[in-house]
């Protein structure tokens, strides 16, 4: 397990390995403040150096790792019953969109990848700015829509976050929820790249890697969470979502 795991390694400068690892830890951090981050960030490195095609498996796997710290640092403040509303609505879809990502080139992740950063920016200040309200039959119904997102993409997660707070969920209960409902819905994603056969050694090395650093990025966060301007973060964050989205979409274009 170990040579293979060092084999996927020996693909990847150290230079390289150390960028990952520092953004792992930053993202981590941003997304135990704002409860979103990782999904966005990750790829801004990793599709320069891996490729567009292993991004989503790569980040579906070390989710698990990367939530579990989230969900155990915030543990005491997840709505269960929300929780389960949101994975019984989102898992089929999602399922689906996983599927549906493993039939695309290398050009067409990347363009799929670039759009969605691209497009979470906007769509997460509308959704805030209409102060959605929803029950838990209109949390269920959007959220099996926003299944196949999630399934295929990266950054679908600010758009979870503004529909549970739609649903009436407010601070670290955002945080905290999401992180249970990321676990689940990560479990469900590599499944279906495990089944397609997409899950090699090189994305479990890379996974894991992220996985690990990341971990104290989370009690970190919670330590600051209530230091921190969050819209001074988000405003940087924002930018560098769209710009990394962009770059993506050019890059994918001019090949």
């Amino acid at each position: 397990m170990l040579e293979s795991l060092s084999s996927a390694f020996a693909e990847i400068s150290l230079p390289q390995l150390a960028l990952i690892a520092a953004m792992a830890l930053v993202a981590s951090f941003v997304g135990g403040v704002a409860g979103y981050g990782t999904g966005a960030l990750m790829p801004l490195v990793l599709v320069p150096i891996l490729g567009a095609e292993p991004v989503v498996p790569i980040l579906s796997l070390s989710a698990l790792l990367t939530n579990s710290s989230r969900a155990t640092a915030f543990w005491d403040f997840v709505d269960g019953r929300r929780a389960l509303v949101v994975l019984i609505a989102a898992v089929p879809t999602c399922v689906l969109g996983a599927w549906g990502y493993t039939m695309l080139t290398g050009k067409g992740a990347a363009v799929v990848i670039g759009a969605m950063l691209m497009a979470s920016v906007p769509l997460r200040r509308l959704m805030r700015r209409r102060s959605l309200a929803l029950s838990s039959r209109g949390l269920a119904m959007a959220c099996f829509g926003w299944g196949p997102l999630a399934g295929g993409t990266v950054g679908a997660g600010v758009i979870l976050l503004s529909l549970l707070m739609a649903a009436g969920l407010e601070g670290a209960a955002v945080i905290a929820t999401d992180a249970v409902i990321s676990i689940g819905i990560g479990l469900a994603k590599l499944a279906t790249f495990g089944l397609a056969g997409v899950v090699t050694a090189q994305v479990i090395a890379v996974a894991l890697l992220i996985g690990a650093v990341a971990f104290p990025g989370a009690f970190l966060a919670k330590r600051l969470i209530e230091r921190l301007p969050l819209h001074v973060h988000a405003a940087i964050l924002d930018a560098v979502v769209i710009g990394g989205g962009a770059a993506m979409m050019v890059h994918a274009f001019a090949r």
